[in-house]
C-alpha cells in the first residue's frame, strides 16, 4: 500500500508541477495570454477539461495505463493554461504561500484519511450533495453578485474538498476504484487529489492572495 501511495504523490506532483509550469509560462507571454482569453479559447480550454474529466471516470477501468497518464497530464497542462491568469491577477508570493498552505492541508487530511477508523466512504454521498449544492449557489451568485456569498461559497467549497482529500485517501486506500492494475490506480488516485488541491489553492487565493498592482 506504501508502494501504492508513493506512486500517487509521485504522479500529484508531475501533473502540479506541469500546471504551474505551464501557467507561468503563459503568463510571461502576453501575445499567448492575449489569445487564450480575450480571443475565447478558453472556452475550448474548460470543455476539455470537462471531457476528459467524464472519459476517466467513466472509462478508467477499460484504458491503459499509457491512455490514463496521457489524459491526466493533458488535463493539468489544460489547467495549466485555465490558471494562467493568477499570476497576472495575483501577487507572485502570494500564489507561492497559497501554494504551500494547500500543500500543509492536502498532507493533514491526506494522513487522517490513511489513519483513521472511521469508514468515509459512507460520507461520499454527502460531500457529493454539498458541492452540487456549492454549485447551485454559484450559479446563482453570478446573477446576484454578493460579495458575502462569494466569501460564504469559498469557505464552504475549503471544507468541502478537505473532506474530499481524506475520502479520497481512504478509497485509494481500500481500492474502490475496483481498478486490477496499480500504476492506474495511482494515476487515477492522484487525479481525484490533484482535483482536491486546484479547488483548496483557488479558494484560499480567492480569500487570501494579495492582488498586482
Amino acid at each position: 500500500m506504501n508502494q501504492v501511495f508513493s506512486k500517487v504523490f509521485m504522479w500529484l506532483c508531475i501533473g502540479l508541477a506541469i500546471t504551474f509550469g505551464v501557467a507561468y509560462v503563459v503568463a510571461a507571454n502576453k501575445t499567448m495570454l492575449f489569445n487564450l482569453f480575450a480571443g475565447g479559447k478558453i472556452f475550448i480550454v474548460w470543455i476539455a477539461e470537462i471531457v476528459i474529466a467524464i472519459l476517466l471516470a467513466a472509462r478508467i477501468r477499460k484504458m491503459s495505463m499509457m491512455t490514463t497518464s496521457i489524459l491526466y497530464l493533458g488535463y493539468a497542462a489544460l489547467t495549466g493554461l485555465a490558471l494562467s491568469s493568477i499570476f497576472i491577477l495575483y501577487d507572485i508570493m502570494s500564489i507561492v504561500w497559497v501554494f504551500a498552505i494547500t500543500s500543509g492541508i492536502l498532507l493533514i487530511f491526506g494522513i487522517i484519511g490513511s489513519v483513521t477508523k472511521i469508514d468515509l466512504t459512507k460520507f461520499g454521498v454527502y460531500l457529493l450533495m454539498g458541492l452540487f449544492a456549492m454549485l447551485v449557489a454559484m450559479l446563482i451568485n453570478v446573477f446576484v453578485g454578493s460579495e458575502v456569498l462569494d466569501l460564504g461559497l469559498c469557505c464552504l467549497g475549503i471544507l468541502i474538498f478537505m473532506g474530499y482529500i481524506a475520502y479520497d485517501v481512504q478509497v485509494i486506500k481500500r481500492n474502490l476504484y475496483g481498478i486490477d492494475d496499480e500504476d492506474k490506480v495511482a494515476v487515477y488516485g492522484a487525479f481525484q487529489l490533484y482535483l482536491d488541491f486546484i479547488n483548496i489553492f483557488l479558494d484560499l487565493l480567492r480569500l487570501f492572495g494579495n492582488s498586482r498592482d
